[in-house]
């Protein structure tokens, strides 16, 4: 489109046109061909067409191109080939429609086009949808295909749409299924069809008119009871898969009686022509031939008899109404009659009459009835009807009561409202939903009635044509009108005086500010503008009486093709509750001006920008162009989630970017609309060169790393010292609470008693040995049976060499040979072996005569006198080795039997005892003797241990059938210990000697499931850590208070026979060790034993503390002992 001195060779005929009729024309024979023809000759008939000597081509969209050969006024082109032409598919219909052009040589240009169509008759079916096909497509009855060609159906006769058929008579040669007004049954009978047949075959002689098909089968069903009528589609298949048109559209119900019939009305009530009825013995609906043959058992709706028992009432509403009557009330059921004179006149609530209503009534399911007036002595009732006449099988009783209530009035929301209604009134009261129909009216206009409950009725005023006054309200529920002083006032409708401003943006939501009168009096104000027919509404928000504030509503424009220039809406107003008069205001003069535009940062949409540097939005319309020029608009920027202060020009918007670095997203917003133009990158600003920048990050890293490093020793020196502090603060927390604790359980401890130790003595007293078995092991401790006991075993014929061996055996008995034997005994490289046992024996020897043996101590008195004062005795007689300290030991142990007997032993027996008992109290370590309750501050366990007491009930070895013994034990006791417990429970009155060893028994765990199990200081079970191997406890076998165990006979196994070989322990108590010994019991560090590592696995035994002397104790076990005065309260308890 152009000028004609613009256009080349314009001058010439039918190269420029001016008018419409100048312009290019064609049309193409055909214009349409089948998509299976190819290369068909098209001729186009051109108009107006410029001289083409030049050449044409001939173009089929994106198909193909070809040379077009001109002849006078006609171009003749060649369709596509096979592999060019369109594939049509059934989803586009049956034809393609692609432009045929026609290309200048000369220019190269197109310069005229037309329409050309690819048809397919093969996306046809049927025989119908074929022939009414615009294009030339024909059917062939016996292939059931449709085609272009008919010269490809097997039999012309066979061939529908012949050249002399008209239209009605190609459609009625198709073979087809006639309209049939007959309902087709197929659940209780075969169905007979009748269809027009195809012509005969060539050389048939016979042409039927029509076909009779029978169904094959007796019935059709289909799954579900929550259909009772099923419309199915008929379809007739002829040689096995062609279906024959049904242009009637013919359907067969498929129905079941019993389907939603589940009541003998809702059965007679059906379609007649179903024939169904109600089978009395069956209790459901079916089909007469389907019910047992007695004629009595079937009702049916011809019948004489056709009439339901036993309605029923399932649900009745409303269910309270007022005593004046009126009440609409509806009742729902089962074989509520199928007729309306069938209830007429026969159904009462609550007592009342309630005439039934031909408009409500639902055969068998529903009757509607208006209530009448009650006696006022009428306060609840059932609901009873009679079907047809009152006998007990037609009469039916309601499961729930109708009430008749009084209903009252109290109060109403607002007060007052505008003359021209549309105000929500709320009126309050009682009993407000009983009865079905409300109507209230404002002295004589109608509230609109809304919702209702039992304290409200909501209704919507109206406008008052009488204008400004106080009216009564008056509520009526249908019959009852509810006397009650109420009154509502009409005052003047709101009127609107100022709008600021008066001008908006087409996307809207600008603030304006309105100022009128009674604005309070509106419940949800709304601003309206119509433009192009389209009304958009936005809300506002009341003030008070005089002041609101409202979002502009938005202009129906189109955002992608708005107007530069300013738009006045066709209405402008507001939406006032009722008030009309305000829905468009005239004398406004409320403008629209275009929505801002913004321009895109760049084609990428990334904008870089440094530090500080502001954000530039360039654009359109910023600014509204209103007069006075005080049009201002609010815009937000936000650069990510952050705002930023905005300066805006007409032309461009200038953003302060807030402190940040990196990329964001930059969004507009303004009214209703927003905007971004892309992405902001904000870059640190680098003003040095790069060697600078480069050399400068070196130095700053390396600075960096240095101080990193320094910070973090810096930090580690500082953690390790906080770590420090706070381990030494929590020590001393530990310490001072167990300070506490022990100070709480030592004075617990403290106030108790050993009351128990006298009634264990009482019964058999102190266990003294005679006079001979204590000086036997005092004088050969550990020798049962010594030779000096026994009589001398030598035949008589020997004694008489013996005899020169008797004098210096008399020649001891002086007072010098004594001293000469004692300095020859004690000369230091002397044999000392002997001489322990040569003292015992001589001491022996002399024990009739015991002022020898004073005498020899005398001598023994002044030989030590003569060696000076750096001899000194040992204290305890068990660790003499010399013969004169041996003489002397002896000596003085047996001046101390009659004062042990007479005196000391009973007190010592009792201390012994109550020290044993004392500390048994306690943990005690079996393995480094350390205990809780210790007379030995070297001895006592500097730890918390955590133990519980436990009492056992043990059987009775000697009597099983006897009661069981309780022993208190404690849960950390090691199996021996308990074991040792145990005997002295059971053995208590029996001494130590005639007692069992524990070692020879085994502690058995009778479990109340059955099960025994033997408890073993040391099993597979045991806990090995880090070299330390944890002796078995009754924890570690987690026996629960109140168990049964029993002490049997050592069981060996194989486990402890190894053991056995590899690990040495005491066994037998070491109390019974301590009366066995011949002097006076040894100290108990002395006999400690040593933690003994197993002599092939290095493995340490270890039982409630670990040796703190060795190497490998860790640092916290170790502090746990440091403040060892905390614990002297044990001691003091323990003396």
């Amino acid at each position: 489109c152009t000028r004609k001195e613009r256009c080349e060779r314009s001058s010439e005929p039918r190269r420029f046109a001016s008018e419409m009729k100048q312009c290019v024309r064609l049309t193409v024979h055909p214009n349409n061909i089948s998509v299976s023809q190819y290369n068909v000759l098209l001729v186009l008939e051109t108009y107006n067409v410029p001289e083409l000597s030049a050449g044409v081509n001939c173009t089929f969209e994106d198909l193909s191109e070809m040379d077009g050969l001109v002849v006078g006024s006609q171009i003749q082109c060649i369709s596509p080939a096979a592999k060019e032409v369109p594939q049509i598919v059934t989803e586009n219909g049956d034809h393609h429609i692609v432009q045929l052009q026609l290309k200048s040589k000369e220019t190269g240009m197109t310069f005229a086009s037309t329409s050309f169509v690819f048809y397919n008759c093969s996306v046809h079916n049927s025989c119908l949808s074929c022939v009414e096909s615009p294009y030339r497509c024909h059917w062939c009855k016996y292939r059931h295909v449709c085609t272009h060609d008919p010269s490809s159906c097997s039999f012309q006769e066979g061939r529908v749409k012949m050249p002399e058929e008209t239209s009605g008579l190609r459609l009625l040669t198709c073979p087809q299924q006639p309209l049939s007004s007959e309902q087709m049954d197929l659940m209780t009978k075969p169905s007979t069809i009748f269809v027009t047949s195809p012509l005969p075959q060539s050389g048939d002689q016979k042409a039927p008119a029509l076909w009779i098909i029978t169904s094959p089968s007796e019935s059709y069903s289909y799954e579900g009871m929550e259909i009772n009528s099923l419309p199915v589609e008929l379809t007739v298949v002829w040689n096995g898969n062609f279906n024959i048109d049904n242009p009637a559209q013919n359907k067969v119900h498929l129905y079941k009686c019993g389907a939603m019939r589940d009541s003998c009305g809702l059965c007679l009530k059906a379609d007649p022509d179903f024939q169904c009825g109600w089978c009395q013995g069956q209790n459901q609906c079916t089909l007469k031939q389907h019910c047992p043959a007695q004629d009595s058992q079937w009702l049916e709706l011809s019948s004489t008899k056709g009439k339901c028992t036993n309605p029923k009432i399932t649900d009745i509403n409303p269910v309270t109404g007022p005593r004046e009557g009126g009440t609409k009330v509806t009742i729902r059921g089962e074989n509520l009659g199928l007729e309306f004179r069938d209830i007429a006149s026969h159904v009462k609530v609550a007592g009342v009459e309630c005439k039934p209503l031909v408009e409500g009534y639902i055969p068998a399911e529903q009757i509607v009835c208006e209530m009448g007036e009650a006696k006022p002595s009428q306060h609840a009732g059932f609901v009873e009807i009679c079907v047809a006449e009152c006998k007990p099988e037609f009469m039916a009783r309601s499961s729930q009561l109708y009430y008749f209530m009084t209903l009252t009035l109290s109060d109403l929301k607002p007060k007052r409202g505008p003359v021209s209604g549309g105000t929500q009134v709320t009126i309050t009261g009682n009993n407000l939903n009983a009865g079905s129909n409300v109507i209230v009216t404002f002295g004589r206009q109608p509230c609109l009635f809304y919702r209702r409950s039992t304290k409200h009725i909501v209704c919507n005023t109206t406008a008052s044509y009488e204008g400004f006054e106080k009216v009564k309200v008056s509520v009526r529920v249908d019959k009852a009108k509810i006397h009650q002083e109420l009154h509502y006032e009409y005052v003047e409708d709101p009127t609107i005086l100022r709008i600021e401003p008066e001008w908006s943006i087409f996307s809207g939501n600008t603030p304006i500010a309105v100022w009128g009168t009674h604005l309070d009096l509106i419940q949800n104000p709304q601003i309206r503008a119509k433009h192009g027919g389209k009304e958009h509404v936005n809300n506002c928000e009341v003030q008070n009486s005089t002041e609101m504030t409202c979002q502009a509503p938005a202009l129906a424009v189109d955002p992608n093709h708005q107007s530069e220039l300013a738009e006045r809406p066709e209405e402008f107003g507001f939406i006032l509750d009722n008030v009309q008069s305000l829905l468009i205001l005239n004398k406004t003069n409320f403008t629209y001006y275009p929505n801002p535009i913004f321009e895109v940062f760049n084609p990428s949409g990334i904008l870089e920008l440094k530090p500080g540097s502001p954000i530039i939005l360039k654009g359109r319309n910023l600014i509204p162009p209103v007069a006075g020029g005080n049009a201002k608009l609010n815009y937000t920027v936000l650069v990510g989630e952050k705002p930023c202060a905005v300066t805006v020009s007409d032309v461009q918007l200038l953003c302060e970017s807030p402190n940040l670095i990196g990329r964001h997203k930059v969004m507009a917003r303004v009214g209703g609309m927003e905007f971004s133009p892309g992405m902001v990158y904000i870059s640190p600003d680098s003003p040095l060169s790069l060697p600078a920048i480069v050399s400068i990050a070196v130095a700053g890293g390396l600075l960096i790393i240095f101080i990193v490093a320094v910070l973090i020793a810096y930090k580690r020196k500082s953690r390790e010292s906080d770590l420090t502090l706070k381990r030494l603060q929590m020590q001393m927390d530990n310490l001072e609470s167990r300070v506490a604790l022990e100070c709480k359980e030592a004075f617990a401890e403290l106030q108790t008693d050993i009351h128990e130790l006298t009634s264990d003595l009482d019964g058999a007293g102190i266990p003294f040995l005679d006079y001979r078995t204590y000086t036997m092991r005092v004088l050969f401790p550990g020798i049962e049976d010594h030779p000096v006991l026994r009589d001398l075993e030598v035949k008589q014929q020997h004694f008489l060499p013996l005899t020169p061996l008797m004098p210096p055996c008399s020649v001891l008995n002086s007072r010098d040979s004594a001293h000469a034997v004692f300095q020859t005994l004690e000369t230091p490289g002397e044999a000392r072996e002997g001489g322990s046992a040569l003292s015992s024996t001589r001491t022996e020897h002399m024990n009739s005569s015991v002022p020898w043996v004073t005498c020899w101590c005398e001598v023994l008195r002044q030989i030590f006198g003569a060696a000076g004062s750096n001899l000194m005795l040992p204290f305890h007689p068990h660790e003499t080795e010399s013969v004169a300290e041996k003489m002397l030991t002896n000596w003085f142990t047996f001046l101390l039997y009659k004062f042990l007997k007479e005196c000391a032993g009973e007190p010592l027996f009792s201390l012994f005892c109550a020290i044993k008992q004392q500390m048994e109290k306690g943990p005690i370590d079996s393995i480094t003797g350390e205990a809780r309750y210790s007379l030995s501050e070297d001895k006592l366990i500097r730890q918390q241990i955590d133990y519980k007491t436990l009492v056992l009930s043990c059987v009775n070895p000697d009597n099983v059938n006897s009661p069981e013994i309780p022993v208190k034990i404690l849960n950390c006791d090691t199996i021996t210990q308990v074991k040792e417990k145990i005997l002295d429970a059971i053995f208590k009155n029996v001494p130590c000697s005639h007692r069992p060893k524990a070692a020879d028994m085994d502690l058995e765990w009778r479990q109340a499931s059955g099960a025994r199990m033997i408890l073993q200081d040391e099993d597979i079970t045991t806990k090995i850590e880090n070299d330390w191997k944890r002796l078995n406890t009754l924890a570690h076998y987690q026996v629960p208070d109140g168990s049964v165990v029993a002490l049997v006979s050592k069981q060996v196994t194989a486990y402890n026979a190894v053991n056995n070989s590899t690990v040495s322990r005491t066994s037998a108590s070491k109390y019974e060790n301590m009366i066995r010994y011949t002097g006076s019991p040894d100290s108990l560090r002395s006999r400690t034993p040593m933690i003994t590592p197993d002599l092939e696995s290095g493995v340490k035994m270890w039982h409630l503390v670990k040796n703190h002397e060795h190497g490998d104790q860790k640092e916290g076990d170790r502090g746990s002992k440091m403040v060892s005065e905390i614990y002297l309260t044990r001691l003091l308890a323990t003396k």
